[in-house]
C-alpha cells in the first residue's frame, strides 16, 4: 500500500477498507484519521506523530490531495464508519477494548455492539476521563492483562494518538482514535444525512447545520487553494 506526503503529512492510498484493514493487522498500526485540516495545519509534532504511524484518508480533501498526489484510485474512509468495518469483519475471530466518552456513552456503545454482533469478545472498556498519571498506569496495565486484539480510544487529536503510542510500548494491538465516534454510533450526535456523506458535501451539511463553524470552513478554502495550486 503507498503513502505520499501531503505537506510532509506520510498518508497512505488505500484502494479498499480492506486493504486498509489488512495493513494494520499485519502490522499491528496504529491508524490515525488524515482530513484537509491536519494536512493543513500540520507541525513538526503532528507529521511526527502520524508519520510514526498510519495515516489514512479520513475526509475528501486528503482523497484530493492523494488523487493529484498520482494515486488515482484511492478511497475516502471515514474512521466512524471505519472502527464499525473492522468490528463487522473480525468481531467473530478478534477482541475488543474501548476507551473513551462519559460513562454513559461508553456502556450504551458496549451495549449496543453487543445487542449487533452476537459473540462480540469486548475484554474491556471505561470512560476517557484519565485524569492523573495513576489511571493512565491502572489503564495501561489493564490491557496489558487483557491482551486485545483491537484497542479503540475516542478522545479527541492529537490526545487519542498520544495515548495509543504510549499503551503500544506495553501491548501491541490495532488501535483506533475515534475522536467523538460513540456519540455518533449511539444517537447522541447526529451525522450528516447519506445523500451529503455520498457527495462529499459533508462539511457543508455541518456548515449549514452549525453556521457558527464557519471560521472553521474559512481554514478549508485556504486548503483547497493550496491544493490547486500544488503546494502539497
Amino acid at each position: 500500500m503507498e503513502a505520499k506526503s501531503l505537506n510532509g503529512v506520510m498518508t497512505f492510498a488505500p484502494t479498499s477498507r480492506t486493504e486498509l484493514m489488512q495493513y494494520a493487522f499485519d502490522n499491528h498500526k496504529i491508524m490515525v484519521a488524515v482530513n484537509a485540516e491536519k494536512i493543513l495545519h500540520a507541525t513538526d509534532d503532528s507529521r511526527s506523530l502520524i508519520n510514526r504511524n498510519l495515516g489514512y484518508p479520513d475526509g475528501i480533501g486528503a482523497v484530493w490531495a492523494l488523487q493529484k498526489k498520482g494515486a488515482a484510485n484511492v478511497v475516502k474512509i471515514p474512521g466512524c464508519e471505519l472502527w464499525l468495518d473492522v468490528v463487522s469483519n473480525y468481531y467473530t475471530t478478534k477482541s475488543f477494548y474501548l476507551v473513551g466518552g462519559q460513562q454513559d456513552i461508553i456502556e450504551a456503545t458496549v451495549n449496543q455492539l453487543k445487542s449487533e454482533f452476537e459473540g462480540i469478545n469486548i475484554c474491556n472498556y471505561r470512560n476517557g476521563y484519565i485524569k492523573t498519571e495513576a489511571e493512565e498506569l491502572t489503564l495501561i496495565a489493564d490491557i496489558k492483562k487483557h491482551s486485545p486484539d483491537v484497542v479503540f480510544i475516542a478522545m479527541g487529536s492529537p490526545k487519542q494518538e498520544d495515548l495509543m503510542e504510549r499503551i503500544q510500548k506495553s501491548h501491541q494491538a490495532v488501535y483506533q482514535g475515534l475522536g467523538g465516534s460513540f456519540d455518533v454510533y449511539t444517537g447522541h450526535v447526529k451525522r450528516a444525512p447519506k445523500w451529503w456523506v455520498t457527495h462529499n458535501m459533508e462539511w457543508t451539511y455541518r456548515l449549514l447545520s452549525q453556521p457558527s463553524r464557519i471560521k472553521r470552513q474559512i481554514h478549508l478554502v485556504r486548503f483547497f487553494v493550496n491544493l490547486h495550486l500544488n503546494r502539497y
